[in-house]
């Protein structure tokens, strides 16, 4: 490669972005908490649409995407055209930032909010804006008080990934209500169905022409391997995101599978259910250990430890113990180790492993 050929300005300015580990050396048999993975998988009927798939592997895949928005529209109370779907909610993300920001423009971000928004304003060549949280929550006021006449989009997470704590509705409707004309809030539903009677922001998405949502059914769906997610917003936007994106983005598997999982909702109750009953009791039992963490609405918790040298330490221990969490300094929480809610056995064993190392430590 010559001098001469150079990439966009702001790509050699992006970390790449590191997924929780899944493995250990010289460890076999390891638990992985580490990527907020549903520990049940996905339910019996998505299992059986993908064994079924096979069957369709040599067709091309709808452009539409007609089925599944249409089922998507019939569970939630929407209207499928309204309805956008992607590989994983990332590919929502980068469509709207390459849709509606650019170079001179601004992406807000709150600081412990998911790296892909700030991969992808860059990535457009926008500038992604970070603003502060208070007690590892989002904060409208400071998110107001960053907004200037270059913001585009303000990205919120709700519930919030790795802290898992969330804001009020009321909260996100002043938020959207006090946004410059032509900045877009997008928020970022992928722990939504974790939260039991939450809309994720369907009905101030009605209510009002600047406010989108990205959803996902890698997280309660089980469905992380085969990366579908998918959008809701005004009609105009949708229809701008549809200008830009892959026509056969997603494949008769994803489509067909996703279909399946979604109207399976029996399956999500139980799954929310489980996941409740356990993320309440490992935050307690790690509570009781001197390791305090938020109170959660998604489906990990977010271990605090004194600093970043005990969080590495604890983080080491496990791993030596065949069980991953995910470290999240890169989140701006050093101190911290994001532990997903996995069956009650991981959840147990990781309670004990973890008592086992403050006792060490104390040792």
């Amino acid at each position: 490669m010559t001098n001469a050929i150079r990439p966009q300005p702001g790509i050699m300015d992006i970390d790449l972005y590191v997924g929780g580990k899944a493995h250990v050396a010289g460890v076999q048999n390891v638990v992985k908490l580490s990527s907020n993975e549903n520990p049940f998988g996905p339910s019996d009927k998505a299992r059986e649409a993908f064994a079924r798939s096979v069957h369709q592997i040599h067709r091309y895949p709808s452009t539409d995407h007609a089925d599944l928005r249409a089922a998507i529209a019939d569970v939630h109370g929407m209207d499928p055209d309204r309805v956008i779907c992607g590989v994983g909610s990332d590919e929502i993300i980068m469509l709207l930032c390459q849709a509606y920001a650019g170079p001179g423009d601004e992406v807000i971000h709150t600081e412990h909010g998911f790296l892909m928004y700030s991969i992808s304003a860059k990535a457009v060549g926008a500038t992604p804006v970070q603003v502060p949280e208070r007690d590892r929550t989002t904060d409208v006021d400071a998110i107001l008080a960053a907004c200037t006449d270059r913001t585009r989009l303000v990205f919120l997470a709700n519930p919030n990934n790795p802290t898992g704590t969330m804001i009020a509705e009321a909260e996100v409707a002043r938020l959207a209500d006090s946004l410059p004309p032509q900045a877009m809030l997008v928020l970022d539903g992928a722990y939504a169905e974790y939260v039991e009677d939450f809309d994720a922001g369907l009905a101030l998405i009605e209510a009002r022409g600047n406010v989108v949502m990205t959803r996902t059914f890698s997280k309660i769906y089980g469905l992380g391997g085969l990366r579908i997610g998918w959008g809701y917003g005004p009609r105009e936007i949708i229809d701008v995101l549809n200008r830009i994106r892959q026509p056969f983005n997603l494949s008769n598997t994803q489509l067909d599978v996703a279909e399946a999982a979604v109207r399976d909702q029996a399956y999500v109750t139980k799954c929310r259910d489980e996941n409740a009953r356990m993320r309440h009791w490992l935050a307690e039992a790690l509570a009781a250990l001197g390791v305090p963490s938020d109170t959660s609405m998604a489906n990990f918790v977010l271990a605090r430890f004194h600093d970043a040298a005990e969080a590495e330490a604890c983080d080491a221990w496990l791993q030596s113990q065949g069980l991953i969490v995910r470290r999240v300094a890169s989140y701006n929480l050093p101190h911290c180790l994001r532990i997903t809610v996995g069956d009650e056995a991981s959840c147990r064993r990781v309670a004990h492993a973890v008592g086992e190392f403050k006792r060490g430590a104390q040792g």
